[in-house]
């Protein structure tokens, strides 16, 4: 259920055109939709702002294909699905419309719109190896409206292409640093900027980053103010919260 569909039951309720009870019942069938295999949640719109996100991993093309034609049937237009691979992409694109982005292992239903108007999220990463996880968080930020700047391959082993790039960091309504390693970019942005930085650990590095966990505790440890920090490899959540962030912030 939509805002604008709840506005309508209420002014229906107003004008004597649907009772109370009846405003109720179509209230309480909104909720979720059982279609067996997964409970589509049909109010997460309403809830928070956007649609239901179908995270991939795990399920079959034919019960994503399932969810998504559920959530047509709501009304849900733009819908994003995480994590699903090429061979699955592959078997899904003949069964339902959408745009799939290899990289990111992402894809988009109803494509992404035109920015809000709202300010502008940068997404730095520590080098070229982070490009899928980052290309995860900044489609993910896209596709909820927003406008982003890729700075990528501005890591502290060259410290200087980050300084060289400070004017975009600077502008931002926020940053999201995304690195594996030991994850120290996040804190020297955190230092540069005034905006909140959501830092990112990879899976990227050698036998004692742990598959991202040296990044992770790096970030959870960083002296910079203002950084903030999601799981390993979850660009999806960093480009999420990023979108709520500056969607709340007007310029």
């Amino acid at each position: 259920m939509k805002k604008s569909e709840l506005t309508e039951i209420l002014n229906d309720v107003k004008t004597g055109k649907l009772s109370v009870d009846g405003a109720v019942d179509k209230i309480k069938l909104e909720p979720f939709q059982d279609i067996g295999y997964a409970k589509v949640d049909t109010q997460r719109e309403l809830r928070q702002g956007v649609a239901e996100v179908i995270y991939g991993m795990g399920k079959t093309a034919e019960q994503i294909s399932g969810i998504v034609n559920e959530m047509n049937r709501q009304e849900q237009d733009r819908i994003l699905i995480t994590k699903i691979s090429k061979e699955k992409a592959r078997k899904l694109s003949k069964s339902i419309k959408f745009d799939y982005y290899e990289e990111a292992q992402i894809g988009i239903v109803g494509g992404i719109p035109e920015p809000s108007g709202n300010g502008q999220i940068v997404i730095a990463t520590g080098g070229t190896s982070d490009y899928n996880i980052a290309e995860e968080a900044a489609l993910t930020a896209e596709a909820y409206g927003n406008k982003v700047l890729r700075l990528y391959d501005v890591g502290v082993a060259g410290v200087h292409r980050l300084i060289a790039n400070s004017q975009y960091l600077i502008n931002a309504n926020v940053v999201i640093a995304i690195a594996g390693m030991e994850g120290a970019l996040a804190s020297v942005v955190g230092g540069m900027v005034d905006c909140p930085v959501i830092a990112v650990p990879t899976s990227v590095g050698y036998g004692a980053s742990f598959g991202g966990v040296a990044a992770l505790l790096s970030m959870l440890n960083s002296c910079a103010s203002g950084v903030s920090v999601v799981n390993i490899d979850n660009g999806f959540g960093a480009g999420y919260l990023a979108s709520m962030i500056n969607q709340r912030t007007q310029v």
